[in-house]
């Protein structure tokens, strides 16, 4: 058998299989951002091609809420992921696709993602993403089946050889679908489990892949993080009455160690604040005040941050993401998603959409919640022109990760920061290391903390391998995965944006195509041919723009003279973005506001000198064109206060790093504090360390 050709064992594995049966090039299981760019390219190449999507809607996430571009670095965007972008640029273009505001207002917004004179347009509405892939369908002859389910349990029929092929998936209607190659194009990764593929779930050790932002990571837990003082308890001081919910009671786990913890889910909310569009948030059924005390006890803790990043699309539209430490996020209720079965994983669904309902309706109503963000999520709501079968509310649950491919080349944090550059990419990953929080828990002081955010950027675009996205060598040769690729948790978080899935999936399906044109299976594919083909596309393989491979290097507190305070040891209310991309700056980083929340952050420096005398005071920041001119600091010291504004889009004058803002008197054996707030402030407010400086007489 093994010396017949690739084409003929297909032959004589589906001979079970009714004649009547059509059989496709390429069956694509998932009609995601990735499963209609691979749809779309099939054609292009001449194949025949069905999409299957369980759902009634294409498009995963970028039809789902998520329009908000992740993008990273717009020039590692290529191919068809690169046209749909232009396409959404082209639809906003059309004076007709703006009814609730015109597209000036929209664009002088203060609106981040597009540029002007960009071909591209990177922010977009739920229903105009619909629209372009709808259309893209359309025009490329793309058949779609909808509402069909694969039964994964007994549905997919594989030869018994190794490697092995898959002849034909079964739908649970009994609907079934044959084909020469497979696509698993869902977030789930349902096909590349029920074909016996090798796949992880959860986070690995650091020590499996010698990474240090994997497994448990209580010391990078710094951002969207509660105030401390939070008490965990159902009656606050008394353990025997029970932890309030979804606090892990094993947690946080051993530093660096693995578990099958998988970081949290939500919905990207389409919000309006537009009154003839706008449906006002609701109390749901089913809900439990209980869910939410944490919330408010973080409020009355100190926590002054709006709770959400509501950013703007066009007609006065939102995508609404999570921020701060009890946000859309709702953490640790989706360990079981990953395998969980249908019905299970719409239970789960249904819970996640119960306890968002209930925390907008919170947040807009409950007295607990601070006024000024009480009375700005109350002019928000749902739209009544987007997912109008729920009332505003998608069916897409932003599942950031699920189960990944094990392969025998596995994506890890050292391809992310250039340790290691993959030989036979497909696209490049050009977003930082970011996975949200994965569980909530009590530490030793008997306070809630959150684990498992870690947000680490300042490397360039880097290469996807090929391999990534196909099984290994001995399991299955005619399937190929670019969503569910092989990579480590660390590493998933930075590929796992939709402009690259859009990137991957039409180079899965550029692969399966030559894989048919060339009688091989997938691991066999010769790559100089697909590489070829992948350019001649417009796909993006190579970075050649400024290498920051590593990124910017901190300087060591250390190392410098006199009193030196990171951000990271302040008191923060809000500033809980953080960033490492622009140097110099002190230690691992420095926090930005946003710009946003005005008047609702600060951050503020305590220190004591050892010897009375004067001092100078020094900010340090990293300079950039968007920061504030107006940045108010105060120091408080043996006088009394002197407040200082201090002109962030100036270079600091000591190294780049540190702006003197005075000398004042401190006295031994006394706190002091510098308090850096972004009230009324015109552009992004930076904050990275203090540095006191005793001035010689």
């Amino acid at each position: 058998m093994r010396h017949l050709s690739f084409a003929i064992m297909n032959l004589l594995a589906a001979v079970s299989i009714q004649a009547a049966e059509p059989v496709y090039d390429l069956v694509i299981y998932g009609g995601t951002s990735a499963g209609v760019a691979a749809a779309v390219q099939t054609r292009k190449m001449g194949k025949s091609v069905v999409v299957i999507e369980p759902t009634h809607r294409l498009g995963g996430l970028t039809t789902g809420g998520l329009g908000q571009t992740d993008i990273g670095n717009k020039a590692a965007i290529g191919g068809l992921a690169r046209q749909f972008y232009r396409d959404v640029r082209t639809h906003y273009d059309d004076p007709a696709a703006w009814n609730w505001q015109s597209r000036d207002q929209y664009m002088d917004s203060g609106q981040t993602r597009t540029s002007a004179g960009e071909d591209a347009m990177w922010t977009f509405e739920p229903s105009a993403a619909l629209k372009i892939y709808d259309t893209w369908v359309k025009d490329h002859g793309v058949e779609v089946v909808y509402g069909e389910r694969l039964d994964r349990e007994s549905g997919v029929a594989t030869t018994r050889s190794i490697p092995w092929r898959i002849v034909s998936i079964r739908m649970e209607s009994g609907r079934t679908f044959r084909a020469k190659m497979f696509i698993d194009a869902t977030y789930e990764g349902d096909l590349m489990a029920a074909a016996r593929v090798s796949y992880a779930v959860g986070r690995e050790a650091n020590s499996q892949y010698d990474e240090t932002l994997n497994g448990v990571q209580t010391a990078q837990a710094r951002y969207h993080q509660f105030v401390p003082g939070v008490d965990p308890y159902v009656e606050k001081g008394k353990p025997e009455n029970g932890l309030l919910p979804f606090l892990d009671p094993d947690g946080p786990g051993e530093e660096g160690s693995g578990d099958r913890r998988v970081q949290a889910y939500c919905f990207r909310m389409c919000l309006t604040d537009h009154p003839d569009n706008r449906i006002p948030f609701h109390k749901p059924e089913g809900y439990d005040p209980l869910w939410y005390e944490l919330l408010l006890r973080n409020f009355e803790a100190g926590e002054a941050g709006m709770p959400w990043i509501n950013s703007a699309m066009p007609n006065r539209k939102t995508d609404t993401n999570n921020r701060t430490a009890f946000s859309t996020d709702f953490i640790g209720q989706n360990y079981d998603y990953p395998e969980a079965s249908y019905e299970q994983r719409e239970r789960i669904l249904a819970r996640h959409r119960l306890y968002q309902q209930g925390l907008m309706w919170t947040l807009a109503n409950h007295p607990r919640v601070p006024d000024p963000i009480r009375s700005e999520v109350a002019r928000w709501g749902m739209c009544r022109d987007e997912f109008t079968e729920r009332n505003g509310w998608q069916d897409q649950l932003y599942v950031r990760e699920a189960r990944r491919m094990v392969s025998d080349y596995v994506m890890t944090q050292h391809n992310c920061q250039g340790r290691e550059v993959a030989e036979d990419p497909v696209g490049l990953g050009a977003y930082g290391m970011d996975s949200h929080n994965t569980q909530r828990y009590v530490n030793a002081e008997g306070e809630v903390r959150n684990e498992g955010d870690v947000e680490v950027g300042g490397f360039s675009p880097y290469p996807v391998s090929y391999r990534s996205i196909i099984p290994k060598a001995g399991e299955c040769s005619n399937l190929l995965v670019p969503i569910c690729l092989s990579a480590s948790h660390i590493a998933y978080g930075s590929i796992r944006m939709e402009p690259v899935f859009m990137v991957l999936g039409q180079s899965a399906a550029t692969a399966a195509a030559q894989a048919i044109e060339q009688d091989v299976a997938v691991q066999q594919v010769d790559y100089a041919r697909l590489r070829e083909r992948l350019l001649a596309d417009g796909q993006i393989l190579e970075w050649t723009g400024p290498n920051k491979s590593a990124g910017p290097v901190g300087v060591d507190p250390q190392s410098l003279p006199g009193i030196a305070v990171d951000d990271d040891e302040a008191e923060l209310v809000g500033f809980d973005t953080a960033g490492r991309a622009i140097g110099p700056f002190v230690a691992a980083g420095y926090h930005h506001d946003g710009n946003q929340d005005k008047g609702r952050q600060t951050a503020r420096y305590r220190f004591a000198v050892e010897k009375s005398g004067r001092y100078e005071v020094r900010i340090g920041y990293p300079v950039n064109p968007n920061r504030a001119t107006n940045v108010p600091v105060t120091v408080r010291h043996a006088g009394g206060e002197a407040k200082i504004q201090v002109n962030q889009k100036n270079v600091p004058k000591i190294d780049r790093l540190f702006e003197p803002l005075g000398s004042f008197e401190f006295a031994q054996g006394q706190e002091y504090d510098v308090t850096v707030s972004n009230e009324g402030t015109d552009g992004y407010v930076v904050v990275d360390a203090v540095q006191v400086v005793a001035v010689e007489e």
